[in-house]
């Protein structure tokens, strides 16, 4: 005899269900929901000493087909992506490869000198380098005694 277990929800305990939604759905609706539904490439930021890091990852794009505006201190980095237009003879079975455009937006504190940001775009990677502000020190004053 063989016992085969069915993963019925109708008869889950209600701490199942709910421990099903909390653990399971971040995972499933991770980087892949994110990235489909609300057109957002994945972003990395570091720091180090002198500067943050931005990189965005988008290949198939050129350094012509991003946005890069400063607006107070909303940093927003866009990217648009046209399809071509071509008349092919051979019929598509599947076609996955779209156009996509995206919007990413930050906010940029005090400490950047926005004045210095600058952008580079090289093997699918937009690198945004966001230097900081010399810290300004007070200068040592010397007290006379009177």
């Amino acid at each position: 005899m063989t016992l085969v277990k069915v993963n019925n929800p109708a008869t889950r305990t209600f701490d199942g269900l709910l421990n099903d939604l909390f653990n399971d759905m971040p995972s499933a609706f991770g980087k892949t929901f994110r990235e489909d539904v609300f057109n957002f490439p994945p972003v990395n930021i570091t720091e180090n000493a002198t500067a943050y890091l931005i990189e965005v990852a988008a290949p198939g794009m050129e350094k012509t087909d991003f946005t890069l505006k400063l607006n107070g201190n909303l940093l927003t980095i866009s990217g648009s992506k046209k399809e071509e237009v071509k008349e092919e003879t051979a019929k598509s079975i599947r076609k996955e490869f779209s156009s996509k455009s995206f919007k990413r937006s930050f906010t940029v504190d005090e400490k950047i000198d926005a004045a210095n940001i600058a952008a580079k775009y090289e093997q699918g990677i937009l690198n945004v380098t966001l230097p900081k502000k010399e810290e300004v020190k007070p200068a040592a004053k010397e007290i006379t005694i009177l």
